[in-house]
């Protein structure tokens, strides 16, 4: 999925791991549900210039290599390592109703129904069967399930999340 923002409105789809070859090539680690936006031609931003994939190709399961247009030597990948690549929010395909990015997420504030306040979503962690929203308040983190019976409301315009916890996922806060 994409993951964060990285900067005024783009949306974090790879972390540089570090050089791969003498060419400038680089192994990206993928945070994308979109692969093709990893293909030859396609333009990905590094620090907030855009960059065009001369050529890419998969290494493993979630790691792709990329020749990106101005990045000449090993010693001027090397530099980038741990940097993001991003796109532009606005590049970032609609997803169905109800369904929300990582990114869209993440800082949100959470609420129960009564008005609880219980945190902001400081993580997201992929179980396989449903992602859990770890919410943070104080230093203490809160596990909320992230199911249609338990989450009632996202509002992304105003960055709120309502709860509906079920009694074992109270806190005793």
């Amino acid at each position: 999925m994409d993951e964060e923002t990285s900067s005024s409105n783009h949306v974090i789809v790879g972390t540089i791991l570090g050089a791969q070859g003498v060419t400038g090539e680089v192994h990206v680690e993928v945070s994308s549900d979109s692969p093709e936006r990893f293909s030859t031609g396609a333009v990905l931003y590094l620090e907030g210039k855009p960059h065009t994939i001369q050529r890419s190709y998969d290494l493993s399961r979630g790691r792709v290599g990329l020749k990106l247009e101005g990045i000449e030597s090993r010693s001027e990948a090397q530099i980038l390592r741990g940097s993001h690549l991003t796109v532009p929010e606005a590049m970032v395909p609609p997803l169905p109703q109800g369904k929300y990015y990582h990114f869209q997420i993440i800082d949100m504030q959470v609420y129960t129904g009564e008005g609880e306040y219980l945190g902001q979503v400081a993580e997201i962690l992929s179980t396989g069967s449903n992602d859990v929203y770890i919410v943070n308040q104080e230093g203490k983190d809160l596990l909320i399930p992230a199911l249609e019976e338990v989450i009632v409301d996202v509002d992304l315009e105003n960055g709120m999340m309502t709860v509906d916890l079920p009694q074992g996922l109270r806190p005793d806060r």
